[in-house]
């Protein structure tokens, strides 16, 4: 019996978080549990006594609200039978080899009244099944009375809730250990087979932690407005198609100077949290915009080529919305990010002034995730098999233009700790950002596994003591495993780190001489 929850579950977002389950609508809906039961019986009860939920409780006095939107509803009696017709598909196929009791192996009970459980039709009919009489009348056990009647739910769920605390914390204690073991795969010898090995690692990453979307194959169909006229540099907003109904948009800054047929590199500066291309552009107001410092005009007055690309994470609960319809679907808010930086990277690839070779990516906060998430997985010169299309009749092999480096500003951590740990004031579990979580990132790649997926490609991290995002001993930890990993290959020169003395910002120091020396570009 299934009582009060059995219906379609498209709607799971709108539903409390611990149901928010990874891949959930890609296999496991209702109907294809239900099936699971087949030829057992399976009773479905619309329950009226389930209780209802808006939503989490306002916090208590000195608590924050950061709790995920989510209701509790009573279950739709439509949905549900919509539910128990996909079902059928499946029972119908196993009747098709032979059981007919399979056709009789799902009912559907509609309970109106708050009668006593063992009076209700549901009740009966399961009775009935186990070859069992229905009693006339029913009489509360005594003893199961006063038991419950000293049993303390609050204490009872207090010690449920430690003992899953703690197994979740052990759990990520030792998730290092997974890792290692998975990543001990990869062919550490030279640089030539680490490179040959690590696709494999990258797609497990891509697939089973991001969630991988087809290549995007639409037009470009660029479309430009000057929106910035300054002397020593000329801002362009620019919108590009990615898929139906999904663009990828931002600020190109062309430096005056520009030669006739003169190959520069590119700097693609990305926003954090809430913020928007201009951010990375505008002068830093009393306390707007004072964080990035205007890395992109600073880097285009050094004669870079600077992007400022929008990302979607905007728009508190709405774009956490679009996380929360994504992860049923095995799906992420990187898994539309990653299209439309290729995108952003195949289009500038092709503009007459630039480098396709020198295309590197430099993001503060929530743009450091992006420098985590979106350049290991857009290699320079990435083949991709592209199908028949009406715009390419043939399949087709073709090498896409990548990321030549990444720098991560005000992110980098020890991140499966800074997920998931209940001991420390600065995890994501005591914070607004419900969206924040990865699919079982702990036994596939943390900050260090994806910081060498970069490789031989430089690396950078940039660190101030006082940023709150973590603490230095966590960054220290999580990038000395890249170090190592560099220097075993020959390659430490192209991995650095810079800790100074300030808050959550670009310092722009360091790491403007990284770009110099790794993109070829003389300083002014």
């Amino acid at each position: 019996i299934v009582s009060g929850y059995f219906q379609l579950r498209d709607g799971v977002w709108q539903e409390p978080i611990y149901r928010n389950v990874w891949g959930l609508l890609k296999e496991f809906d209702d109907a294809d549990i239900a099936s699971l039961i087949t030829p057992r019986l399976l009773t479905i009860e619309k329950n009226p006594i389930i209780p209802e939920s808006e939503g989490p409780p306002k916090p208590r006095q000195g608590r924050g609200a950061g709790a995920a939107p989510g209701s509790i509803k009573q279950i739709d009696l439509l949905s549900a039978l919509n539910a128990v017709k996909l079902s059928a598909v499946h029972l119908y196929k196993l009747d098709a080899v032979g059981g007919d009791k399979v056709k009789h192996g799902l009912a559907i009970s509609h309970n109106t009244s708050d009668v006593s459980p063992l009076r209700r039709p549901v009740t009966s009919q399961f009775l009935k099944q186990l070859g069992h009489a229905v009693p006339d009348s029913v009489t509360p056990a005594k003893v199961g009375s006063d038991a419950r009647k000293q049993l303390n739910t609050d204490e009872r769920q207090q010690r449920q809730v430690r003992e899953l605390t703690e197994f979740t914390q052990k759990l990520l204690r030792k998730s290092f250990r997974v890792r290692d073991k998975y990543w001990a795969a990869a062919d550490r010898s030279s640089v030539e087979k680490w490179v040959a090995t690590a696709d494999v690692l990258r797609n497990k990453v891509y697939e089973e932690l991001i969630g991988r979307l087809p290549e995007p194959t639409m037009p470009l169909n660029p479309r430009t407005r000057k929106v910035l006229d300054e002397k020593e540099y000329t801002g362009y907003e620019v919108v590009l198609d990615v898929y139906p109904d999904v663009v990828a948009a931002g600020i190109l800054l062309l430096p005056t100077d520009l030669k006739p047929g003169e190959k520069r590199p590119v700097v693609v500066c990305q926003h954090g949290l809430e913020g928007v291309p201009m951010d990375t552009i505008s002068g830093p107001p009393a306390d707007g915009y004072k964080y990035y410092k205007s890395f992109a005009v600073e880097l285009a007055k050094r004669g870079f080529i600077t992007y400022a690309p929008q990302n979607p994470y905007r728009g508190k609960d709405l774009f956490r919305t679009l996380q929360r319809k994504s992860n049923p679907l095995g799906r992420s808010l990187f898994s539309y990010i990653i299209p439309q930086h290729q995108v952003t990277l195949n289009w500038l690839a092709s503009l007459p002034n630039v480098d396709p070779n020198r295309l590197a990516f430099y993001g503060l906060s929530y743009g450091g995730k992006t420098a985590m998430r979106v350049p290991p997985m857009l290699p320079q010169n990435r083949k991709v098999e592209l199908p028949a299309s009406a715009l390419n009749p043939q399949p087709s092999t073709i090498n896409l233009p990548g990321y030549c480096l990444s720098i991560c500003s005000a992110d980098y951590n020890e991140w499966v700790a800074k997920n998931a740990s209940t001991n420390d004031p600065y995890s994501y579990v005591f914070t607004p950002e419900y969206e924040i979580f990865e699919w079982n990132m702990g036994h596939i790649a943390n900050y260090a596994e994806l910081s060498n997926l970069m490789t031989p490609r430089p690396f950078m991290v940039e660190r101030g003591h006082d940023d709150g995002v973590g603490e230095d001993e966590w960054v220290a930890w999580e990038y000395a495993k890249v170090r190592r990993h560099y220097n075993k290959l020959g390659l430490g020169d192209k991995t650095e780190i810079e800790f100074f003395n300030g808050p959550h910002t670009i310092n722009g120091q360091a790491t403007y001489e990284f770009l110099h020396r790794h993109l070829n570009w003389p300083k002014r």
